[in-house]
């Protein structure tokens, strides 16, 4: 299998944050590609690592940041395939204000948010595999072995 989803975190304190749900993509053999960049800091090199994902065939973004959260977004604007938003716990409103921004972005985007914090991750993570499994059949048993994880 090669990869099909793609996992974009703005700043290092995120993926501290969610590191030991990564191991949700090994535990059930899923090829991922996952990269630390932020919207703000860095906004050409996350423009050209979202036109190469797309170029690449990636299906699916799942974008996890924190306070503005402009990082859902701005993929959003650079590519035509899903993105879904994870706001990141931390901040003055521990996730709330990241949770207003993602779900408050201008129409013409199409993003969905799945959250705050780890859980949005672990949905994230779910709902990438029924949009994947629409198109690749092979992950259809991958997502229901991961949803089994959880009953």
């Amino acid at each position: 299998m090669e990869e099909k989803i793609a996992v974009v975190l703005g700043s290092k304190s995120d993926y501290e944050k969610l590191k030991e749900h990564f191991n949700i993509f090994a535990d059930l053999n899923i090829p991922y590609r996952m990269e630390i960049i932020s919207a703000h800091r860095h906004p050409d090199k996350l423009r050209a690592f979202c036109k190469k994902i797309e170029k690449e065939g990636f299906l699916v973004v799942i974008a996890c940041a924190g306070m503005s959260a402009a990082l859902p977004a701005v993929v959003a604007s650079y590519i035509n395939i899903p993105v879904i938003g994870v706001a990141m716990k931390g901040g003055i409103l521990d996730g709330l204000d990241a949770l207003l921004s993602i779900t408050s972005i201008p129409k013409g985007l199409g993003i969905v948010c799945s959250g705050i914090g780890e859980s949005a991750f672990i949905n994230a993570i779910i709902f990438s595999l029924q949009i994947i499994s629409l198109i690749d059949r092979r992950y259809l048993e991958k997502l229901k072995q991961l949803k089994e994880k959880f009953k």
